[in-house]
This record gives C-alpha cells, structure tokens and sequence, in this order.
C-alpha cells in the first residue's frame, strides 16, 4: 500500500470521527457550526502540511536520482575517454 493511500486513510478517517462527534454533541446549533468550521480549518491546515511534506520528499528524491545520474555519465565518459586514450597509445 503506498504511502500516500495510507495519509489519505487516515486523514479522512480522523475528519469524519471529528465530524461525527461534533455531530453528536450535545451543543446549539451556532456553536456546533462554529466547531465545524474549526475542524474543516484544521483539517484543511492538516492536509497542507501533509502535501507540502510529501512535495518535499518526492523532490529530495528527484535531485538524489539526478545527483546519481549525473555522477553515472561522468564515470561513463570517463570510462570513454580512457578507452580512447588506450585505443590510440596501443595503435601508435
């Protein structure tokens, strides 16, 4: 299961319990819309954060990949030039 599902999971889990004992509480109408609006900004706050968390791994994984592949094809034109150089002591 990826980690995304599972963030997603539990987020709308945790909104809907809120929800749900909002719901059920034993309060005036005004104030249960109140908590309302409070849950849905937390969530809301919540749910920025946890993209911005995963934005930011997925992008310090993409500059780790290009930071490897770049070191690859530096080895390989290494790799190139020597058997150049070797190529054309060897015909000399």
């Amino acid at each position: 299961m990826s980690t995304g599902k599972i963030i997603t999971g539990v987020l709308a889990g945790a909104a809907a319990g809120a929800v749900l004992g909002i719901l059920f509480a034993p309060d005036k109408g005004s104030k249960t819309r109140k908590k309302l609006m409070k849950q849905q900004n937390d969530f809301k706050d919540s749910l920025k954060d946890k993209i911005n968390d995963f934005v930011e791994e997925i992008s310090e994984q993409y500059e780790n990949v290009k930071g490897r592949a770049a070191d690859m094809m530096e080895n390989g034109k290494n790799k190139i030039n020597t058997v150049k150089a070797d190529s054309k002591h060897s015909l000399s």
